[in-house]
């Protein structure tokens, strides 16, 4: 998507100001860089069933190159254990801090980003109205799909399903949309190292066919 508007598939009246644009660049940053974001990457799928949100971790990455105000662990740290500690010295720290880290996040158009995590009904609601008009290649590339799919399996429940958000526990609905939208986004039947198969068992040990909207019977019934 160009935010110029030269190849929108989006139209805006406002040349797009406030609106978040996803691109995909496998070479962007140093290797030193990349290798943060996978680290990032591995650590939270290692950790999701703990921390739910990744908490902006790789735009705040990007931001922090961008802007070169890269945070160190050292930079205005301040470690109290009793209320008299609280200084002049430590308040002027502590604000510089929280005044660095806003200005990091804000965009170059003045707005402050960030992601609307929590919802899984709307992501699928999405892929399946892009499927249903034909257009789901033309709007997703292959990058947006791969990353949809690692989000969905990053947030499945330890018994196969998913919710109706990513704290939720499972149910038929959240675990229908999500399963339909992992196969309409081209992962395979038995994919996901052996997720497909906890998702497709979730649902017929719940009643399968007979519980679940029309259009997960649909695929339910062919994969």
């Amino acid at each position: 998507l160009s935010s110029e508007g030269d190849e929108e598939l989006v139209r805006s009246v406002n040349k797009h100001i406030g609106r978040q644009f996803w691109e995909f660049d496998p070479n962007l940053g140093t290797q030193q860089e990349r290798a943060q974001v996978e680290q990032a990457r591995n650590e939270f799928h290692h950790n999701r069933f703990i921390t739910n949100t990744i908490s902006d971790l790789l735009m705040r990455f990007q931001f922090e190159r961008e802007k070169g105000l890269k945070m160190k662990d050292s930079d205005y740290k301040v470690k109290m254990k009793k209320e008299e500690e609280v200084t002049e010295e430590v308040v002027e720290m502590t604000l510089k801090r929280a005044l660095r880290n806003v200005s990091m996040m804000q965009a170059d158009d003045g707005f402050w980003p960030g992601d609307y995590g929590g919802p899984l009904f709307l992501m699928p609601s999405l892929v399946i109205g892009l499927w249903v008009t034909g257009a789901l290649n033309a709007v997703l590339s292959p990058d947006h799909q791969t990353e949809m799919r690692r989000y969905l399996f990053n947030h499945q429940n330890k018994d196969g399903g998913w919710g109706l958000h990513i704290a939720g526990p499972s149910t038929m609905f959240g675990t229908a949309l999500s399963y339909v939208t992992l196969r309409l986004l081209g992962e395979e039947m038995d994919g996901g190292n052996g997720s497909m198969q906890k998702a497709r068992r979730w649902i017929l040990d719940r009643g399968g066919a007979t519980s679940i909207p029309s259009w997960g019977k649909l695929w339910l019934s062919v994969s």
